[in-house]
């Protein structure tokens, strides 16, 4: 059986790492540089670095890429910006060691599926946020949470289940830095009908959060942030705790 992960995510803005609720108010938590060292003594399972900017200003920061991969001991995924294989191709020369593709996957599933015919199922993480609307459908927003595509969630969620992508990195924006637990009603749900592994994101506020998500939905890998900047809580504390539950971690 494979071992749960846990993975920090690390979101970028302009100079600083930055958090939010809802993906908006976003505040300053930190250097970028410090939040990396930390992390890498901590030997965490994996990082996600998130550039929230990089797909508005149209530009992908490859020298912070490289400059803070310098300093990582465990493997990165670095999203942000990401439109062609080219970009591609860049980040994982710069130090990346996989990519994460959240507004060009849902404007282009056919490049998502270059991408992996490319570099392969490992190297290619899909990134989908969404929020539910009045009516209560899950509808996917793109540019980090700032473009309404009216797409509902699972009728996307079908059409890229057959590209051969690997894993997805779903984020509920309602519970986003919310920090009163995971979406576990989508996540069952998607874990239950597609094959691709999930990445549960948005809502982890303690200890008990990621248990509970982990028996109620069988995700592989829960992403989190805002328990880090905002509690004692640790990703070893997290992972200690997991194992006294009989739940499968590298400690």
């Amino acid at each position: 059986m494979n071992k749960i992960r846990i993975i920090p995510t690390v979101l970028y803005k302009e100079t600083n790492a930055i958090k939010g609720k809802n993906f908006q108010s976003w505040r300053i938590v930190g250097s970028l540089l410090q939040a990396i060292r930390l992390y890498s003594l901590r030997e965490v399972d994996e990082l996600i670095f998130l550039d929230v900017s990089a797909t508005k200003n149209k530009s992908i920061n490859y020298r912070l890429i490289d400059d803070f991969a310098d300093e990582c001991f465990m493997p990165v995924v670095v999203g942000g910006g990401i439109k062609n294989l080219n970009d591609i191709e860049n980040v994982l020369k710069v130090g990346a060691d996989r990519v994460c593709v959240n507004t060009a996957l849902v404007e282009d599933i056919n490049f998502i599926e270059k991408a992996i015919k490319v570099f392969g199922t490992q190297c290619i993480i899909g990134s989908i946020d969404y929020k539910k609307d009045k009516k209560g459908n899950n509808i996917i927003w793109k540019n980090s949470g700032q473009i309404n595509t009216k797409i509902e969630l699972f009728e996307f969620l079908n059409k890229i289940n057959d590209i051969g992508i690997g894993e997805i990195l779903l984020t509920s924006i309602d519970h986003d830095g919310v920090m009163s637990g995971y979406d576990n009603t989508v996540l069952k749900k998607a874990n239950r009908l597609f094959d691709f592994k999930l990445i549960a994101s948005g809502g982890a506020g303690c200890e008990e959060d990621f248990l509970k998500t982990i028996q109620l939905t069988g995700v592989s890998a829960l992403s989190c942030s805002s328990i880090f900047h905002f509690t004692e809580n640790t990703p070893f504390t997290i992972k200690n705790f997991l194992k006294t539950k009989n739940i499968n971690v590298r400690i």
